[in-house]
C-alpha cells in the first residue's frame, strides 16, 4: 500500500472483495496461445515481443480508453465558409496509429520481413485488445499494397509510402509525405455488397479521371488516398482516389461521419465526388476483379480481429474470477465457473488457432498455400465472428453487474463484436463467397481438402466427422442449406488445426465438444468431462 493508492476506507464502508484494476499487461508475455501459433510463423518474435509489451502498456490501454471517449468530429468548412472536409481525432487515436505503423502493422508483410503476413495478424488481434478502432485503416493501408500491382506507376509512388513504417498526418500529397494511409470506398446506397450495382460515373480527363456520384461507406476518411470503384466507359472500374492534390484539396466530401453501434475512435463517412479527380488501377471494366486483392488481404485482418477480442474479454473475465469471492467460495474454484470459461475459452482457441494458420498461408509462396488462403481466410472469417458476440456476452456476464459498465473494456469490446462479420462481406455473402471458390477453384478445393485430411488419424472422433461431413454434403449444398455447410466445415477446419499445433486438453475438447457433442445444450458450460484446468491455464 503506498500513498498513490486509491482509498479503500470510506466513510461508511471498506472496500472488499474486489480485484484491482488490471491496468498495464503484456500482450506478448501473458498470451501462451498467441505464442504458440507464432511459433509455428516465422515472424520475428524479437518484434512481436515489443509490440505487446508496448501495446498492452498502461499509457496504450489509457490511450484507448481516450479515443473511445472522445469520437472524431467532422469539420465541413472553415469559419469563411470554405470547405475542409476533415475529421478532427482525439490525440490518443494518433498515438495509437503511431504505435502501429512504426512497428510495421502495415509493412512488415511487403518490406521482406519473414512471415511479414502473420506479424501483421498478430499485431492485428494485439491492437484490437486494446482499441480496434486504430486497425481499420491500418489494416486497409496494408490491403492497399497487392492491388496496386495493377497499376505499377501508381505503385512507384505509393508503395514506398504505405510501407514507410512511419506515420504522418500532413495534409500534402503523396510526393510530399514521409508515410500516407490507403483506404476503401466500395458501396453504394441502392447495392451495397452488389458494388456491381454501382453508379457513380468516371468520365476521361486526359490522362485521368472525374468521378461523379456518392460511396454509402468510407471509413477512415483522412486516408492519404482510396481505392474505389466507379463506371467507366468500359465498365465497372477500379480508381486510385488521392484526397491531396499539388496546391489544392481533391473534391472528396465528406458528407457526415456514421452513428455507429461501436468502433468508435475509427470515423466511417459517406462521402460524394463532386468530379473528383482519380486515376485508373487496372483495366476498364475489370474493378471488382482489381480490388477484390484489397479486399482479400482485409479479410485476414477481419478473421484474426475476433480472436484478439475474445481473448481480451476472456483475460478480463479470468481476472475478476480469479479474485472475487461468493459462497464462500472463489469463483475459479466453482465448478460451474470453471465449465463456462473453458467452454467459452474452446472457441476462442479455435478462432485463434484458424485465423493463425491462415495467416501462414498469406506467407506460403506455394500455389497450394495461395490456394488454402483464398478459401480458409472465407470460413475463419465466417466462424470466428458468428461466435464472437456470444462469447463477449458470457464473459460479461462472468463479471455481473460490473462487467455491463464501461469501467471495464467489456462493453466496449462488445459493442465491437459485430464488426468484423458485417464489414468485408456478411455473412450470407461470405457462404456465397465459399461455395463460389468451391465450385469453380480447384486448387481451393483440393487445398482445403488436404488441410482437413492432415489430421487424419489424431482422432476417431474427428475422422468420423468429417466422413459424416463428406457423406451429408458429397457436392456443394443448395444455396438454403449454404450456412449450415459453411458453418460445419469451418468447424472441422478449426478442429484439424487445433489436433496438429495446440494440447489435448484443448483439440480433444474442442472435438469432443464442438463435434461429438454437437448436440449439446446451446448455451455455454454445457459440457462434460473436460480438462478445466490445462484450458484454463491457457488465459495467463
Amino acid at each position: 500500500m503506498t500513498q498513490s493508492d486509491p482509498r479503500s476506507h470510506l466513510p461508511t464502508h471498506e472496500v472488499t472483495n474486489q480485484p484491482t484494476t488490471r491496468g498495464g499487461v503484456d500482450l506478448w508475455a501473458s498470451d501462451p496461445v498467441l505464442r504458440d501459433h507464432m511459433a509455428h510463423a516465422e515472424a520475428p518474435e524479437e518484434v512481436l515481443a515489443g509490440y505487446g509489451a508496448t501495446m498492452g502498456g498502461a499509457e496504450m490501454r489509457e490511450a484507448g480508453q481516450e479515443a473511445n471517449r472522445v469520437p472524431p468530429v467532422l469539420v465541413g468548412f472553415d469559419r469563411a465558409g470554405r470547405r475542409l472536409d476533415e475529421v478532427r481525432f482525439h490525440p490518443a487515436y494518433h498515438a495509437l496509429m503511431q504505435a502501429g505503423l512504426a512497428a510495421g502493422f502495415s509493412a512488415a508483410a511487403w518490406d521482406g520481413t519473414p512471415g511479414g503476413h502473420s506479424q501483421h495478424a498478430a499485431m492485428c488481434y494485439m491492437t484490437s485488445q486494446v482499441e480496434p478502432g486504430v486497425t481499420c485503416p491500418m489494416v486497409m493501408t496494408y490491403a492497399a499494397v497487392p492491388a496496386l500491382a495493377h497499376a505499377p506507376q501508381l505503385a512507384r509512388d505509393w508503395v514506398p509510402k504505405l510501407t514507410a513504417r512511419a506515420y504522418d498526418t500532413a495534409r500534402a500529397p503523396v510526393g510530399d509525405k514521409r508515410a500516407v494511409t490507403l483506404g476503401m470506398a466500395m458501396t453504394e446506397k441502392q447495392g451495397g455488397s452488389d458494388v456491381r450495382a454501382n453508379t457513380t460515373v468516371a468520365t476521361r480527363d486526359g490522362d485521368h479521371y472525374r468521378l461523379r456520384g456518392h460511396k454509402w461507406f468510407c471509413s477512415a476518411p483522412m486516408s492519404d488516398g482510396f481505392l474505389t470503384l466507379a463506371q467507366a466507359e468500359g465498365g465497372l472500374t477500379c480508381f486510385l482516389v488521392p484526397r491531396w492534390l499539388d496546391g489544392e484539396r481533391n473534391s472528396l466530401h465528406v458528407m457526415r461521419l456514421k452513428e455507429k453501434l461501436g468502433n468508435r475512435a475509427n470515423a466511417s463517412s459517406e462521402i460524394e465526388f463532386h468530379d473528383t479527380l482519380a486515376l485508373r488501377v487496372g483495366e476498364e471494366g475489370q474493378g471488382v476483379k482489381t480490388i477484390i486483392d484489397m479486399v482479400h488481404h482485409t479479410r485476414l485482418g477481419t478473421s484474426v480481429a475476433p480472436a484478439g477480442l475474445m481473448r481480451a474479454a476472456l483475460a478480463e473475465a479470468h481476472h475478476w474470477v480469479s479474485h472475487r469471492s461468493a459462497f464462500q467460495r472463489r469463483l475459479i474454484d466453482q465448478p460451474m465457473m470453471r465449465a463456462v470459461l473453458a467452454d467459452l475459452t474452446l472457441d476462442f482457441e479455435g478462432a485463434a488457432a484458424l485465423a493463425f494458420r491462415v495467416a501462414r498461408a498469406f506467407d506460403g509462396q506455394a500455389p497450394e498455400d495461395r490456394a488454402f488462403a483464398r478459401i480458409g481466410v472465407a470460413l475463419a472469417k465466417f466462424l470466428g465472428n458468428k461466435l464472437c458476440p456470444g462469447v463477449i456476452y458470457e464473459a460479461m456476464e462472468c463479471l455481473g453487474g460490473v462487467g455491463y459498465t464501461d469501467d471495464t473494456p467489456l462493453p466496449m469490446l462488445f459493442r465491437e463484436s459485430p464488426l468484423n462479420s458485417i464489414w468485408e462481406g456478411s455473412g450470407n455473402v461470405i457462404c456465397l463467397d465459399v461455395l463460389r471458390a468451391l465450385g469453380r477453384d480447384a486448387a481451393a478445393r483440393e487445398a482445403l481438402q488436404a488441410e482437413l485430411d492432415a489430421a487424419r488419424g489424431a482422432s476417431r472422433a474427428y475422422d468420423m466427422a468429417l466422413d459424416a461431413h463428406r457423406d451429408w454434403w458429397p457436392g456443394l449444398p443448395d444455396e438454403a442449406e449454404a450456412r449450415w455447410f459453411t458453418e460445419s466445415l469451418a468447424t472441422l477446419l478449426t478442429a484439424s488445426v487445433l489436433l496438429r499445433t495446440s494440447p489435448a486438453a484443448v483439440s480433444d475438447g474442442y472435438v469432443h465438444t464442438r463435434l461429438v457433442e454437437a448436440g449439446r445444450g446451446r448455451v455455454y458450460g454445457a459440457v462434460t468431462a473436460l480438462d478445466t484446468q490445462a484450458i484454463l491455464e491457457r488465459l495467463g
